[in-house]
């Protein structure tokens, strides 16, 4: 059989990618008490939300629809400053927030009425396959790739899989596939042991797929999907009872819908929970690193900002992320991340910590009433811990997390699995103590 040869400048024209820019992200407070999940930060200068729209421009997509419901603002600005396309080209990302019709005045029940909510929106006669993504993971993807798998097999519906321990099978949409990789079975989130155990993918299959899954018997799906378009505008309308692609949709559609897994084995993390946005960070400052952001070839875009490099005066620093706008003095840091704009002062000591920075530089006289300095003030020790956005910290300050500590929201700060988090727009006064002494 002679493989399928595709023009991708034609079909990419046909393509249209729709990030979901995800509910409440009620697990990822108090870093979405402000902001929705795409929107935020990642790894000092970048958001959430330049991960599927950089896979996207790299993979030569440029017809890109991101829908918003919570908190928007933000990810709306980032957007609107980061995105432009040329003229030259029928494409850009346009941005559909939650909005009352005289069809509907819900909001967003689950991920496929998001789209459905849109379909007048995002209907083109020119369009021939949908993308559906998530906002809130981090991997690298052609997504040109999984578009091949899924004209080469003929399929109707195509979903991107990956292997997973039994450990975390729990957490994701878990399916079998044969041969081919035709999915003959899905499960949302299986709990019940027995079904576990039925779902298990032998590693010979694995092998037959080019993929190593020593220790990952199961066959996951990342939530990044392929679509021909008259089949998922005929299933939104069809099916009004189907609201989330993996618990309906996507199970719904296999008794009579040509649908096949796409074999991905990069790296690939769901950014859903505190402690899961903490242990990617923090791991990003490793020798070697699960994702790397600069790769010449397909690179992770973000808004480009005219900021001085970092100054770093007398200080100690060993396995970090410093980012441009930084001022440093004095301090010791190690295996962090400190965000643009960010100033550090004089005897700081942070550790496993990620300091998210700031929106505006403070010069001159102070801003705040508390007549703290944005930034994090002389002599505070900083482990275990998320410090959001334009937060002030006095002087002398201990913010210290750890596996002793239990979850709660307290005023300017919560804890989430250890981590202490303090609230973007926070002021922690002089010689507060919080977690750990």
């Amino acid at each position: 059989m002679n493989p399928v040869q595709i023009d991708f400048q034609r079909l990419n024209k046909r393509v249209m990618a729709v990030v979901l820019g995800g509910g409440r992200g009620t697990r990822l407070y108090p870093l979405t008490k402000l902001r929705s999940k795409p929107a935020v930060p990642l790894c000092g200068r970048y958001r959430l939300i330049d991960i599927p729209l950089s896979n996207c421009i790299n993979s030569g997509l440029m017809r890109i629809v991101v829908l918003t419901q919570f908190n928007s603002h933000s990810l709306n600005r980032h957007i609107m400053n980061t995105y432009h396309f040329d003229e030259f080209h029928r494409g850009g990302v346009t941005i559909l927030a939650a909005e009352q019709t005289n069809e509907t005045g819900d909001w967003f029940q689950g991920t496929a009425d998001a789209v459905r909510k849109h379909i007048s929106h995002i209907y083109d006669p020119d369009i021939q396959y949908y993308l559906i993504l998530s906002g809130d993971q981090l991997y690298r993807m052609d997504y040109r790739d999984l578009l091949k798998t899924h004209i080469s097999k003929g399929a109707e519906i195509t979903v991107s899989a990956l292997p997973v321990a039994r450990s975390t099978a729990s957490q994701f949409g878990i399916m079998q596939v044969n041969t081919e990789g035709s999915i003959q079975r899905f499960v949302e989130k299986p709990k019940d042991d027995e079904v576990l155990s039925q779902l298990t993918t032998p590693s010979t299959l694995f092998e037959e797929f080019g993929i190593s899954a020593e220790g990952k018997p199961y066959l996951a799906s990342m939530g990044v999907y392929v679509f021909n378009a008259d089949v998922l505008i005929f299933l939104l309308r069809e099916h009004l009872e189907w609201i989330d692609f993996g618990k309906q949709l996507i199970p719904g559609a296999l008794a009579q819908h040509r649908v096949y897994a796409h074999m991905f084995d990069g790296f690939w993390e769901d950014i859903g929970t505190v402690r899961s946005y903490y242990d990617v960070s923090i791991a990003m400052t490793h020798d070697n690193p699960p994702f790397e952001f600069h790769d010449p070839e397909q690179a992770i875009y973000t808004h480009r900002r005219a900021l001085p490099g970092a100054k770093i005066i007398h200080s100690e620093i060993d396995h970090a992320i410093i980012c441009s706008g930084v001022r440093i003095e004095t301090a010791k840091i190690r295996n962090s991340i400190i965000g643009i704009r960010s100033v550090i002062c004089e005897d700081t000591n942070i550790d496993h910590s990620v300091i998210c920075g700031a929106d505006t530089f403070e010069m001159g006289q102070v801003r705040d009433p508390s007549g703290i300095r944005m930034g994090i003030g002389p002599g505070t020790i900083i482990e275990r811990a998320i410090i959001d956005h334009n937060v002030r910290i006095g002087k002398n300050v201990v913010i210290r997390g750890g596996d002793n500590l239990k979850d709660g929201d307290f005023e300017g700060y919560s804890i989430r699995d250890g981590i202490v988090v303090v609230h973007k727009n926070a002021v922690i006064p002089d010689e507060t103590t919080i977690g750990n002494t």
